[in-house]
């Protein structure tokens, strides 16, 4: 009998001790969730969970059905362009100002797709934000870069070179977890006045195969190798590969990587579809016809800025070949990323923005508020 008992005992220990565990294995993955849901920084609540769930050992599931959903939404062959840019073509000013046309030496010619019939306005450059005097900061212009699929279209927004500032900044998350940032994590208030857009940076670090570095804060260590946006302390940009193309001097203020170029002086590099080593992320990521987004510049170093949806790899890069860019590097990929948008400041430090294209679905405030995601934004000289 007391054998019985005791074993009873034993048990109901034993059971107690299971439920104890089975509660832990609910609780602390939940708890965990429930922050990262809550954690400071603009994302969306999609966002956060797939983000959540990548950083808990489930990436190689999420990336599976991404490759399966992206892969399998294969744009159609023919039909009108699906997107174009938000100002209107032709590029008209602000009230007051005379339309300011520079010489057709200072914006690289889009090269469009041969044996398909242009569209109005399509590959043409027009003013789409001017500073007070008149002198163009942004240009843009939209066209199709797949003959397979010819609704796709993109957009790129060019910025001159010498007209602009760029800068590097961080979010809650990206490129570290809790990262200390004296400027905060969103556009400075005292730079509003001057902001003329803000972008989109590259993968998360993790994904990224590269580094991030400003003077203020060597958050990740730079590797050799990697494409990478390089900006100077006059505020331009360039774009090359780590201590070959481009190194640290002491001019460097900022260095952001992000995988492998893509266009290296001028020419496509080879095995962006075969993406050997997951030299451009994921080994079948290339394939997804997704939101995609690029940066370089041109023979005379102007800034480009290139984007669309339904793109893979190898369309996003045609495309950023198109569009004039020599030196070039993939940014991040799928709509909750992908973001560019054209401010106009107004009194009291408000901003109006426009996006690039139509159909990007970033929140009109992104970057005017504090992201999880580092970003660019750019201000006037």
């Amino acid at each position: 009998m007391k054998q019985n008992a005791h074993e009873r005992k034993r048990r109901r220990v034993r059971k107690r001790w299971i439920a104890l565990a089975l509660f832990l294995l609910l609780v602390v993955p939940a708890v965990s969730y429930v922050r990262a849901l809550l954690y400071p920084g603009n994302a969306s609540f999609t966002v956060r969970t797939v983000e959540w769930f990548r950083d808990h050992g489930a990436g190689f599931v999420i990336d599976t059905v991404e490759t399966w959903k992206y892969s399998h939404q294969q744009p159609p062959a023919t039909g009108a362009p699906a997107d174009t840019t938000t100002p209107e073509p032709g590029g008209a000013p602000r009230t007051g100002q005379a339309r300011v046309r520079p010489s057709a030496t200072e914006l690289p010619t889009v090269q469009l797709l041969p044996g398909v019939t242009v569209l109005d306005h399509e590959g043409k450059w027009s003013v789409a934000r001017q500073s007070r005097s008149g002198l163009p900061l942004v240009w843009t212009t939209w066209f199709r870069p797949d003959p397979l699929h010819l609704p796709v279209s993109v957009a790129a927004a060019l910025l001159p070179r010498g007209s602009y500032r760029l800068h590097l900044m961080p979010g809650t998350r990206e490129p570290l977890v809790g990262m200390a940032s004296k400027a905060g994590y969103s556009v400075p208030a005292a730079d509003l006045p001057a902001l003329v857009a803000t972008f989109n940076a590259g993968f998360k670090m993790k994904d990224s195969h590269g580094g991030w570095w400003t003077n203020q804060s060597p958050a990740v260590p730079l590797v050799d190798g990697r494409a990478s946006v390089v900006i100077l302390r006059d505020g331009s940009a360039r774009i090359g590969v780590w201590n070959r193309t481009v190194t640290m001097t002491k001019d460097v203020v900022a260095v952001r990587q992000n995988l492998d170029p893509v266009i290296v002086d001028g020419k496509i590099v080879d095995g962006l579809t075969a993406n050997a080593n997951g030299r451009w992320g994921t080994v079948r990521s290339q394939f997804q016809y997704t939101w995609r987004s690029g940066l370089g510049t041109d023979a005379h170093g102007n800034l480009i800025y290139v984007a669309g949806n339904k793109l893979t790899l190898a369309t996003l890069t045609s495309a950023m070949h198109q569009a004039g860019i020599v030196q070039g590097m993939e940014l991040d990929i799928h709509a909750a990323m992908v973001s560019f948008d054209i401010e106009q400041p107004g009194p009291a430090e408000t901003v109006t923005g426009q996006r690039l294209l139509n159909s990007m679905n970033s929140p009109a405030d992104r970057y005017l508020v504090d992201d999880q995601r580092d970003f660019f934004y750019v201000t006037a000289k």
